[in-house]
């Protein structure tokens, strides 16, 4: 099984001197490709330091990280721009969908950020899309869709690249119950499907009956 993701012996600290909190703490973890990985923890724990890193947003003090097979240390901030863009996929609470681009277009603006042919990237969206039951609404724009519509075309565009893995910051978070599930629900169906990955971070234990694994963020690393 191709390893997706790999962070090894990770640890990130703020502050200085006595006040200084450790963060990460010789964080270690792998996900394969088909992998869907659930990280819980309390407010606090550091769920958001560890998405970042995962994501090449944030650099550790030390540690290893590695997206796809390709390692992170010693690129340019250029080079981990175009690793995100092409290597990994974000979902974050709230769709993020930029307001003035129809459903079709937010996804095929990433295309075109990340160099896809326009013939490639409307074929992807159409597939995505339809896959995932929006493309009635492909020419809607955000603020006529319904939360979980929303959503829908944040992981069709997440997966627009196919990228190795989907990194997924309570998705959820605005949804209720079912609507989350159901989001949930496409995200591992998706991540089957494409041979790719996914770590969801949440705090909500009822949205994990999709997941692969469940982990725990506590005292800067998971178990």
């Amino acid at each position: 099984m191709k390893t997706m993701l790999a962070m090894k012996q990770v640890t990130k600290s703020y502050g200085d001197g006595s006040g200084r909190l450790t963060v990460l703490n010789n964080l270690e973890l792998e996900v394969g490709a088909g992998e869907f990985i659930a990280v819980l923890g309390p407010s606090g724990s550091g769920k958001s330091t560890f998405l970042s890193a995962a994501g090449a947003l944030l650099t550790p003090d030390s540690g290893e990280i590695a997206i796809g097979g390709e390692a992170l240390s010693g690129k340019s901030k250029t080079e981990l721009a175009e690793l995100r863009l092409k290597r990994i996929g974000f979902m974050f609470q709230n769709a993020q969908l930029l307001p003035y681009l129809k459903v079709e277009e937010q996804l095929l603006y990433v295309a075109q950020l990340a160099g896809q042919s326009k013939a490639e990237a409307k074929a992807r969206a159409a597939e995505l899309l339809g896959r995932l039951g929006i493309w009635e609404r492909r020419s809607h724009y955000p603020d006529k869709l319904s939360g979980g519509e929303k959503q829908r075309v944040a992981i069709a565009r997440a997966w627009m690249n196919n990228p190795a893995i989907l990194l997924a910051d309570e998705p959820t978070a605005s949804l209720d119950f079912e609507r989350g599930r159901e989001v949930v629900r496409m995200i591992a169906e998706e991540v089957r499907r494409e041979g790719k990955a996914a770590v969801m971070v949440t705090h909500d234990e009822r949205m994990l009956e999709w997941c692969s694994r469940v982990l725990h963020l506590q005292g800067g690393g998971l178990a």
